[in-house]
C-alpha cells in the first residue's frame, strides 16, 4: 500500500495551496481518508476526515471554513484545498487511510499514511 502526497511548497499569507494524495495497493472506495499534519516538535492533528464517496466531510476546528477536502474515486486521489494560509498553518501535513467510512479523529484509527508533504506559510 502506498499513500503519495504532494503540492506542499511556500505561499505567502493568504495565499492558497492544493494538497493531493494518491493511493495504490487498496480498493480505494473502501477506505475513509484523512488529513493531518504536524507542527514542529507537536503531536500530528487531525486536519480532515471524508467517507468513502466523499458523502461527509468533517473538519478540525482550526479549519472549518478555511480548508476543503474531497476525492475522486476514479483517480484514487484525496484532496486538500486550503486557503487564506496563515503562517500558523505551516506544518508537514499527512493523509491517511482508514477501512470502512466511521469518522474517527484519533490517528490510532488509521491504517495506513503517507510521508507528509511540507507546507510553509510566510508572513
Amino acid at each position: 500500500v502506498q499513500l503519495q502526497a504532494s503540492g506542499g511548497g511556500m505561499v505567502q499569507a493568504g495565499g492558497s495551496l492544493s494538497l493531493s494524495c494518491g493511493v495504490s495497493g487498496l480498493t480505494f472506495h473502501n477506505y475513509a481518508m484523512a488529513w493531518f499534519r504536524q507542527f514542529s516538535g507537536k503531536e500530528r492533528e487531525f486536519v480532515a476526515h471524508i467517507t468513502w464517496n466523499g458523502g461527509s466531510t468533517y473538519y478540525g476546528n482550526s479549519v472549518k471554513g478555511q480548508f476543503t477536502c474531497s476525492r475522486d474515486n476514479a483517480k484514487n486521489t484525496v484532496y486538500l484545498q486550503m486557503n487564506n494560509l496563515k503562517p500558523e498553518d505551516t506544518a508537514v501535513y499527512y493523509c491517511a487511510a482508514k477501512f470502512g467510512s466511521d469518522y474517527y479523529q484519533a490517528r490510532l484509527n488509521y491504517n495506513y499514511w503517507g510521508q507528509g508533504t511540507q507546507v510553509t506559510v510566510s508572513s
